[in-house]
């Protein structure tokens, strides 16, 4: 692969990380807190005061309901590499994480810790194995997306829960280094929405201007309805498309690479249901099927790193929520869909609509 290329020309390349240990990355900064469990900011210490300074006494932040933490807060220039994270909080709908890059007012990314990495469903969290994004037992969080930036680079997390995380574990792995005059900016938006038979249609993007490249898409599905829930096409707007779109694809299994229902298309076994698959570029790694107090629960991605969609001006992308009605027409439905849609645009970006509150993200 050509990142694998790539390495034998990284030697030497100043690299950085921040975590408790070392909360501003600089260099021979990790490592030097002293064991003090009366102390709030060390209250994971304890283990450690037998051996003292310089054995593991700050791994973790406790982060209280209702606040917000900065994780990083980095000068520039420079590229971040790594990102994991972890909390023993339950309900990552209720974590937001927010990256802003050379002090913008309005953040990059915006979207709930769990949807980030593909766990969109509290209830159902799962392991994730794709090339940028992976979630490793249990909820070890962590993605590989560069994320350069020129002048600095801040990530918050904001707890909007009502009991406080008691642990949560971070790191930022960067690169300091000239960031290139046309290089593109990481940007992640989250959109959740109620479709209807009225408008069987959930929006992944939009009023996005400038020039840019999308590279990835998430959802979280609630099949609200019996019977296939699929069969919509994911349309892709791209500078100045208005009633018709330039790239459309043909269902939404083919846009996850899965075909004939996710393996549910047999009428002589009704009982089969969608199968889960994981691979670098696209998979669906939650498909609860078996639900009985509630819907079907679906989590799907798509990392278009070989297959990038470029646009100049503007980007709009959405995806229709159709199933079948028995004289097989096409049944409008009404369905319940998260997303994360993920690109880099040159900056200045157009600010992200209003982030929905807590209680329309939930998803327990």
């Amino acid at each position: 692969m050509d990142i694998l290329h790539q390495l034998p020309g990284q030697a030497g390349v100043v690299t950085r990380q921040i975590s408790a240990e070392n909360p501003t990355g600089e260099k021979s900064g990790a490592c030097h807190a002293v064991p003090d469990p009366e102390n709030p900011a060390l209250i994971h210490s304890r283990p450690a005061r037998k051996l003292g300074k310089g054995w593991k006494v700050n791994p973790f932040i406790r982060v209280q309901a209702g606040t917000t933490v900065t994780l990083a807060d980095i000068e520039g220039p420079g590229c971040i590499s790594e990102f994991f994270i972890t909390s023993d909080y339950p309900y990552l709908s209720e974590l937001v994480l927010r990256f802003y890059w050379d002090d913008e007012e309005t953040p990059s990314v915006e979207v709930p810790m769990g949807a980030f990495f593909c766990i969109g469903h509290d209830s159902r969290p799962h392991t994730v194995s794709s090339l940028p994004v992976t979630v490793a037992p249990y909820r070890g969080c962590s993605c590989y997306w560069e994320m350069p930036f020129r002048r600095h680079a801040r990530i918050t997390l904001t707890h909007e829960g009502e009991k406080d995380a008691w642990v949560v574990a971070w790191r930022v792995l960067y690169h300091l280094g000239e960031v290139g005059e046309d290089t593109a900016y990481f940007h992640a938006q989250y959109r959740r929405t109620q479709t209807s038979a009225a408008m069987p249609e959930h929006v992944i993007l939009d009023n996005v201007k400038g020039k840019g490249v999308y590279v990835g898409t998430y959802l979280a599905w609630n099949v609200l309805n019996s019977g296939w829930w699929g069969e919509g096409e994911t349309k892709f707007y791209l500078d100045g498309d208005t009633e018709y779109p330039t790239l459309c694809d043909n269902g939404t299994e083919d846009y996850f690479g899965g075909a004939w229902n996710f393996g549910g298309y047999n009428p002589a076994k009704p009982q089969d249901h969608e199968q889960t698959y994981e691979s670098p570029f696209l998979g669906m790694p939650l498909a609860d099927v078996d639900n009985p107090g509630g819907p079907k629960k679906i989590d799907m991605y798509r990392w278009h790193l070989r297959d990038c969609i470029g646009f100049e001006r503007d980007i709009r992308v959405t995806i229709q929520t159709l199933g079948w009605y028995p004289d097989h027409t096409y049944k409008p439905l009404a369905e319940d869909v998260a997303s994360v849609a993920f690109y880099y645009q040159q900056e200045p970006h157009v600010p992200f609509p209003a982030f929905p509150p807590i209680e329309e993200r939930w998803d327990r």
